[in-house]
């Protein structure tokens, strides 16, 4: 018999999950009925979007050579590279969870790590879908004012990462995930 701490803790969450899921449905419980099917509406969402996402994400791997990544948003590109990131990240729609294969694949071809943190936080605030529904019911003055008080504030945190990633020895352009799997 396996010992429980062998076990992934995504296994014993997901476990945790379907008896309490079983639980609501046999007791009736309408909190859990609306849990139930919230959780549907979302696992459907998922199903429907991910896919799409890695093949997207599988053509822009083969249609875009590293070295034209790596000019327009490596370690050299400066302020030109900043720019390109926060535009991609303001041209792509969907949740959070679509920028981390995207994050994941600039990485892999070479986008420096500052803007690779640049990227994720422009992509959790600044997409045009999300402003447009924010100028839609809070205005423009305060969307303006909120872009130009979010966008400077990602672009030093984004720096901060980057400096301490470096300080404590981690490239992400040279990271190997093998040799890191071999040191666990």
């Amino acid at each position: 018999m396996k010992k429980i701490s062998n076990i992934p803790f995504g296994y014993i969450l997901a476990l945790i999950f379907a008896i309490t899921s079983f639980v609501f449905i046999v007791l009736e419980i309408p909190l859990g009925k609306q849990f139930i099917r919230e959780f549907m509406i979302f696992s459907s969402e998922m199903v429907i979007i991910i896919p799409c996402i890695f093949i997207l994400i599988g053509l822009l791997e083969v249609w875009i050579p590293k070295q034209l990544l790596q000019k327009h948003i490596g370690e050299e590109s400066g302020f030109r590279g900043v720019f390109y990131v926060i535009m991609l990240a303001m041209l792509q729609g969907g949740p959070l969870y679509v920028a981390f294969p995207t994050a994941y694949l600039l990485w892999e071809k070479g986008c420096s790590i500052r803007n690779v943190f640049m990227y994720l936080g422009a992509f959790s605030s600044l997409k045009i879908p999300m402003v447009l529904f924010e100028v839609n019911y809070l205005g423009w003055e305060f969307t303006l004012a909120r872009a130009s008080i979010a966008l400077p504030v990602f672009i030093i945190i984004a720096d901060i990462m980057a400096r301490y990633a470096r300080a404590k020895g981690l490239q992400l352009n040279n990271f190997n995930h093998k040799e890191t799997k071999s040191q666990q």
